[in-house]
């Protein structure tokens, strides 16, 4: 996926129709559409925002957008940010970018000098020598 050098955001009308969605008639105020929060919200407060970022692959479009309060875009794009460069991990590993480093660190193997002419020696279970070169 490419990386695009513009941001997508929202027409005026998409901006429109999403701050029309969020607005209480009956109160006469916007509201928070995170559905934990749902405070009031002043004219000209929120801000819109992606419910799926664009960087995943949504889209400026009215359904992908939400009204929100300050404090619930910062928290909401903060797990975005995290949700993009866990993508980017992912991607980079499966395209063979990144190499997955070892789950436990392995010690380095000590072998002898001349470890290619070293004989090759059975543990012998009878072999009752402390040495264990018993009577070759």
């Amino acid at each position: 996926m490419t990386r695009r050098s513009h941001r997508d955001e929202f027409s005026r009308k998409d901006r429109a129709a999403i701050f029309d969605r969020a607005w209480d008639a009956e109160t006469r105020v916007h509201h928070c559409e995170n559905p934990a929060c749902g405070a009031a919200l002043k004219r000209g407060e929120g801000e819109v925002d992606h419910i799926l970022p664009v960087q995943l692959g949504g889209k400026p479009t009215i359904a992908n957008g939400r009204l929100l309060c300050s404090p619930c875009h910062k928290a909401k794009t903060a797990l975005d940010i995290r949700m993009i460069r866990k993508s980017d991990r992912q991607r980079d590993k499966h395209t063979g970018a990144i190499r997955p480093k070892s789950s436990i660190p392995s010690r380095p193997r000590k072998t002898p000098k001349n470890y290619a002419s070293a004989p090759l020696r059975v543990w012998n279970p009878w072999d009752l020598t402390a040495t264990g070169k018993g009577s070759d």
